[in-house]
């Protein structure tokens, strides 16, 4: 089983750890550790990339995946001789690339400002999005959305993003979590049945909802929010773009 740094400390640039299991094919290798902070990616969030460091030899990683009780990450190696150098139960550093972390998390922050300003002022729920560090998009089951309304939410969003929310996660037993009125923001349940604990992240005095990603400790820290565009995806389903400037 694989230690999440990530969810005790979202700020951790780099960690130490021991390699736990070693797989390769087709000229990849894959390195599962007793402990990462880089996070797997899942909910719309991309996973993170940075380094995996043995001596003077850093291995890119390039990908990273849950699977189960652990977390792979795929690397290459700044030597391509060095790579069998890694061995199980080697000590290893992890060093993540902490510019695109930070730029996702302050993005997947704005993501929730949008649609906890959408849910509370228009009743829309989410019927789908995604993103990657600085940019994202959200589906919302609105009928009609028009230039002036875009205006509208895009300053509503900055305005609590200025309010310099504090936000806080916590985790919660599966039937404790679902009696909580909201929470599920999505137009679908996506929350595997077999999920027995649910981590929820709440925006204080904004918005709570069920996540797995990795956030800022404070809405000033997204910085200003931008709309450049949206669009009709259906008869009640419009795409809203999102960027952070």
């Amino acid at each position: 089983m694989t230690e999440l740094l990530y969810y005790k400390d979202a700020y951790l640039r780099e960690f130490d750890a021991k390699i736990s299991s070693l797989s390769s094919s087709e000229g990849s290798l894959r390195v599962s550790m007793n402990r990462t902070a880089f996070y797997p990616g899942g909910g719309g969030q991309p996973n993170d990339t940075g380094w995996l460091v043995v001596g003077s030899i850093r291995h890119e990683v390039q990908s990273v995946r849950k699977e189960g009780d652990s977390i792979w990450h795929q690397v290459v190696s700044d030597s391509h001789a060095s790579i069998p150098k890694l061995v199980q139960e080697q000590e290893i550093r992890g060093l993540l690339d902490w510019e695109r972390r930070h730029l996702t998390m302050r993005t997947h922050t704005a993501m929730h400002v949008l649609s906890a300003v959408v849910w509370k002022d228009y009743g829309a729920q989410v019927t789908g999005g995604n993103m990657d560090p600085g940019t994202g998009r959200m589906d919302f089951e609105f009928a009609n959305l028009t230039k002036e309304l875009v205006a509208e939410i895009e300053k509503r969003c900055n305005d609590e993003v200025k309010a310099a929310r504090q936000i806080r996660t916590s985790s919660l037993p599966r039937a404790e979590a679902l009696r909580i009125p909201d929470l599920i923001r999505t137009k679908v349940n996506l929350i595997p049945e077999s999920v027995s604990e649910i981590r929820t992240v709440e925006i204080v005095g904004l918005d709570l909802q069920a996540d797995g990603g990795t956030h800022v400790a404070n809405t000033r820290e997204v910085g200003p929010i931008r709309i450049p565009d949206y669009k009709s995806k259906g008869a009640i389903n419009k795409r809203i773009y999102l960027e952070l400037t």
